[in-house]
């Protein structure tokens, strides 16, 4: 994208702008070395900046030999100012993949402004070349970042996040900040600390989520609150998460979640559209349950089939052990056919199956349907007519899964998305847009049988399972959802407990007793019962969109100083170690550890 008028005292034109309607005018640029080729009395550089590239040919023609020697002199990277005349090309010396490619500049002054030693790691690339370490690239960022694809992840960013702002401003959202140092919120992961100079021994937390703060907002009568909230969270990372994160945080007075699905599917659609593509009116819908019994996943991928199946009745029947035991111990069998996967080699399966493992299975059990028999270590346990039970055409597999759903639905779907993967199931190019709701309320800690909140405890549960909330908890679905995108969780909220009593009837059974309620949750408590109305929200992870938007394969690639894995800061040097003295000051000593 262009940028439409950068003109300052050092430049009439950025790099990028430079057109064949400018052919016979002077212009003055300044820019980065990208690349340049010596042929002697002839030098081309292609200069950049965030605009794009053009092409300066320095020649005795037109070129002063001061000129001529500086040029032969320039080393990649280093910043000058040119000033010449734009000429036309000759028809076979154009470059169509250009912008700038219908014309060069004959540079006629040049001046370096920012000499620079050689890069640690280069900037432009041959095609097809390989980019250098991930780890090197994180240490020399200041240079990835010069990368054009890179620049054109942060523009897109950029350009996302005024979309977000100007389509909730239109709506009548207010933006407004919620404090950084706060205390702990109960969102699910560690906290980051900050140990507090003036109160010795006492410490803030870097929030989670704004979650408390935007209820108190709705109780104090904005009605309808956005941010572009920065969040913090001390958790194992991946390449779609990081410790500190970007959300659109959304939260609004008296609705329900239609209200919700249908500004967040207007807020996607404009964000898509942004990016130059478009997406459905409004989004398919499934709850918690239904997505759980056929995909194994609350976040399923509804780009191609292989639904999970019980063939639980199926393998009662038979002495095969490993399934008679789980059906015993009140499991199930469950598994997914294969169009055509007996040609799946062993090699493949074996890896297969070593995902599910990863994923907590005991194993995983293949049955396959060849000349019309059926073959496997539990072919030979199942009964005459197992194969139309099982649904199986020659040619085809079942891969089966024995244990309690927690075990047998994450392994499938481990199972799922890596025969998807290896036989191409789903189109890179298409987008399936999925709500996931009717989360439970509750779900019980292994293994002390407490019970935890599914998202947190502020989640309002559905109306139409109150009379649960005592004698069935488990089974109280909440009034929370999630919307998903093949298979990637954008973003996900609820409607919250406005009722001060229900509230506390919830952390009631959350075990938490009034008093600890008051000294965690006491500035919120106060709020509801200074009269709350109802409320919801919803929030959406702009680093994921950006990413997904920007068709990248890390969340680094869409993030302009990211962190490693290990939750490093490779070009910072952060975390670091902290002088003694600076510790002492915020009443902090480090005791050696022995491993």
């Amino acid at each position: 994208m262009t940028v439409p008028s950068l003109a300052t005292t050092f430049r009439t034109h950025t790099c990028g702008s430079v057109r064949a309607s400018d052919v016979g005018t002077d212009v003055r640029l300044g820019g980065w070395v990208h690349r340049k080729r010596d042929l002697g009395d002839l030098i081309f550089v292609d200069l950049r900046d965030r605009d794009g590239l053009v092409q300066v040919s320095f020649d005795p023609r037109y070129s002063p030999p001061d000129v001529m020697m500086h040029a032969a002199a320039l080393g990649a990277e280093t910043v000058v100012l040119v000033e010449g005349e734009v000429v036309a090309r000759p028809a076979e010396m154009r470059n169509p993949e250009l912008g700038t490619g219908a014309v060069e500049v004959r540079g006629r002054t040049l001046r370096v402004v920012g000499p620079a030693s050689a890069p640690a790691i280069p900037v432009a690339r041959a095609r097809g070349e390989s980019l250098p370490a991930e780890e090197l690239r994180l240490r020399h960022r200041y240079l990835d970042l010069r990368r054009p694809e890179l620049q054109e992840n942060l523009v897109l960013r950029h350009r996302l996040m005024q979309t977000a702002r100007r389509f909730l401003s239109d709506r009548s959202f207010l933006e407004i900040e919620t404090p950084i140092l706060t205390k702990p919120t109960p969102e699910g992961a560690r906290d980051y600390l900050v140990p507090s100079r003036i109160h010795a021994g006492e410490f803030y937390a870097l929030p989670q989520s704004p979650q408390l703060y935007k209820q108190l907002l709705m109780v104090a009568g904005f009605d309808r609150y956005f941010q572009i909230a920065r969040c913090f969270r001390d958790e194992d990372l991946r390449l779609d998460r990081q410790p500190e994160f970007t959300q659109i945080d959304i939260e609004a007075s008296f609705i329900g979640p239609e209200d919700v699905f249908a500004l967040t599917e207007g807020l996607i659609a404009a964000l898509w559209e942004e990016a130059g593509t478009d997406v459905p009116t409004s989004f398919r819908r499934m709850t918690y349950a239904e997505a759980m019994e056929r995909f194994g996943s609350d976040r399923p991928d509804m780009r191609f089939g292989l639904e999970i199946f019980d063939a639980s009745d199926l393998f009662r029947e038979t002495d095969f052990a490993i399934a008679r035991t789980a059906i015993a111990q009140g499991g199930r069998v469950r598994g997914l056919r294969v169009p055509g996967g007996a040609t799946l080699s062993r090699k493949q399966l074996d890896e297969i199956e070593a995902g599910a493992k990863g994923a907590g299975a005991g194993g995983v059990v293949r049955v396959k349907r060849t000349n019309g028999q059926l073959d496997g270590p539990a072919a030979k346990f199942l009964p005459e007519g197992a194969a139309a039970r099982l649904a199986l055409e020659d040619g085809d597999l079942a891969l089966l899964v024995a244990g309690p759903d927690g075990v047998s639905s994450p392994a499938l779907d481990r199972v799922r998305q890596d025969l998807a993967r290896r036989l191409e199931l789903a189109r890179e190019d298409e987008k399936s847009f999925l709500w996931v709701t009717d989360f439970p309320l509750f779900e019980r800690e292994a293994p002390t049988g407490r019970l935890l909140s599914v998202h947190h405890p502020f989640t309002a549960p559905h109306p139409d399972d109150f009379s649960k909330l005592e004698t069935e908890p488990e089974r109280v679905r909440a009034l929370a959802y999630d919307v998903v995108l093949n298979g990637t969780e954008l973003g996900g909220g609820s409607i919250r407990i406005s009722d001060p009593a229900l509230q506390s009837r919830v952390f009631g059974l959350l075990g938490i007793d009034e008093a600890t309620a008051r000294a965690r949750f006491g500035f919120l408590l106060e709020g509801l019962r200074s009269g709350a109305p109802p409320h919801g929200g919803i929030a959406l992870g702009f680093d994921r969109i950006a990413m997904k938007l920007a068709g990248a394969s890390s969340l680094r690639d869409v993030i302009a100083f990211p962190k490693t894995t290990a939750a490093r800061a490779l070009f910072e040097g952060a975390p670091s170690p902290v002088p003694p003295d600076d510790l002492e000051e915020l009443h902090i000593r480090v005791e050696a550890q022995t491993l």
